[in-house]
């Protein structure tokens, strides 16, 4: 079984415009459109069981929207990570909608425009600890190069700290092109590390040692998709040197545990 914790895709009527921006500020081009439709042609093809999908709101009143969307598209096959915004006034009513209809928040700190250790936003942590909804966190650099990290593994220790509760997940492996960071302040803890840009960025014995030092039920497989090709991940995966019940863990068994399945 395989689940692709960190995928995204938009509704057809902007994602030509999504495709636009996405290419244009990672100056990278995708796999394919950023639709549904793509991603689940390319989970048919690679056999992958479930995606969840995650949204981000980059503006406060984009909130309820994309979460309509991602509620209604919502499936046995299609997870959702939906957004919230530092800004959006109704935070707490939407959060019992995500608890009813969703399966987990996704941040992104470059994006909207805060750090994930500002007291500001303590608030939120302590209504998602106390729903127990997994929180995913964009960690590290952006692939622009271009925008302050707020999402450095340091700032991520220390919400751990203060949220020993919350169901943290890092992704890009705690923090994308801050792997030292990573080692110091993540590895061996209690938090959630996806794969999403981590396997193609390091030599293979230093991607073996750091995965076999964190806790084997807190790892997940994650592609980051349209920005990579599925079957890349995958077939890095199944050819690398660790265990075979480990790569069940990574692939499956730890995402079907926090996503209650």
């Amino acid at each position: 079984m395989i689940i692709d914790i960190h995928t995204h895709a938009w509704p057809e009527k902007v994602s030509q415009k999504a495709r636009e921006n996405l290419e244009q500020v990672f100056r990278v081009k995708l796999v394919g459109d950023p639709t549904l439709k793509t991603l689940l042609t390319c989970m048919d093809k690679n056999n992958i069981d479930i995606s969840a999908v995650c949204g981000v709101a980059t503006k406060p009143e984009q909130v309820p929207s994309i979460n309509k969307w991602l509620f209604s598209v919502r499936s046995k096959r299609i997870k959702v990570f939906c957004a919230l915004h530092p800004e959006y006034e109704d935070w707490k009513e939407e959060l019992k909608k995500i608890r009813d209809n969703g399966d987990g928040i996704k941040l992104q700190p470059e994006f909207q425009d805060f750090y994930v250790d500002d007291e500001k936003v303590f608030f939120w942590y302590e209504d998602i600890e106390k729903l127990k909804l997994p929180l995913m966190f964009h960690c590290g650099k952006e692939l622009s190069g271009t925008m302050l990290v707020r999402s450095s593994p340091d700032r991520m220790a220390k919400i751990m700290q203060k949220f020993p509760k919350l169901k943290i997940i890092a992704a890009h492996f705690g923090g994308f092109e801050l792997w030292d960071e990573v080692k110091k302040h993540l590895l061996g803890k209690d938090i959630y590390l996806d794969t999403s840009f981590f396997f193609h960025f390091l030599p293979k014995e230093e991607i073996k040692s750091m995965i076999l030092s964190h806790p084997k039920d807190r790892l997940l497989f994650g592609t980051d998709f349209p920005i990579v090709d599925q079957k890349k991940d995958i077939d890095f995966l199944n050819d690398f040197d660790i265990p075979q019940d480990l790569k069940n863990r990574i692939f499956s068994l730890n995402a079907k545990n926090i996503l209650s399945l």
